[in-house]
């Protein structure tokens, strides 16, 4: 791999404690996906992901950069070495394991939908969305469960979650799916997703769109790497450090989702 690593002084450490990094490790983030990453006024990366991934970093003795990407191209970034790692809430699937390799789930994952409070949707079948307009995020496995259960529904596809928000609050949508920590998230504490919207139905969990949980993707070659961050992940899972971060943003576990 591009990034190599300094020699381990091992006498009477452990790999994880004596692992440093010749180069500064970049993470890649999208930054427009509250509470897991998103951007203040001032344009810092912060969230969920973000803090995870320093606190991984610092367990690795590593020094590390977050740098924001656009989702769309954010696996093509991985690949062409723009940063090392992506730490996105990105779900992991056999067809991203075709492109990138993926460390054990950091948190679990279930998808929900949402809708206008009120509309009364209650039969999520293809024939029971006939003719609505369902929108989720692009390049997401929201989209690919919206595109292959609602056959018969305009399916609208937008660049980020917060778009999708936006259209929901101004009408244009009859339901979305999304992430179900961030969507509840919008429902309970943001003022136009309190006003205009609610969850609805029983949390989407098929392991064919949300697979095995939420991992941080590695270049296919960078194995190395994956093991660290696996040690790590570990570590900060031991000492409370990971439940310190979980708890700023959520009210249970998402590691266990309990």
């Amino acid at each position: 791999m591009k990034r190599m690593f300094a020699a381990l002084v091992l006498a009477g450490s452990t790999l994880l404690s004596t692992a440093t990094f010749a180069e500064t490790l970049k993470i890649g983030t999208e930054g427009a996906y509250p509470p897991f990453n998103f951007q203040d006024s001032a344009g810092k990366l912060g969230g969920f992901d973000v803090e995870i991934g320093l606190a991984l970093c610092e367990k690795m003795k590593a020094d590390c950069e977050v740098v924001a990407q656009d989702w769309d191209g954010i696996i093509p970034g991985l690949i062409a070495k723009k940063y090392d790692m992506i730490i996105a809430s990105m779900f992991i699937t056999e067809e991203r394991k075709k492109q990138v390799n993926f460390t054990d789930p950091y948190y679990l994952a279930a998808m929900t939908h949402a809708a206008p409070k009120g509309a009364g949707i209650t039969d999520f079948t293809k024939e029971g969305m006939k003719g609505k307009t369902i929108g989720a995020q692009s390049g997401t496995t929201q989209a690919d469960y919206a595109a292959a259960i609602y056959t018969e529904s305009e399916i609208k596809l937008y660049p980020t979650q917060d778009e999708v928000n936006l259209d929901m609050v101004n009408g244009r949508l009859d339901l979305q799916v999304g992430d179900m920590i961030p969507l509840l998230d919008w429902v309970t504490k943001n003022d136009d997703g309190k006003a205009c919207c609610e969850l609805i139905g029983e949390p989407i969990t098929d392991p064919k769109f949300v697979g095995e949980g939420v991992g941080i993707a590695v270049r296919q070659e960078d194995n190395d790497l994956r093991e660290k961050l696996n040690a790590a992940l570990k570590a900060i899972r031991e000492d409370g450090t990971y439940k310190k971060i979980n708890d700023k943003y959520f009210s249970i576990d998402i590691y266990t989702m309990k």
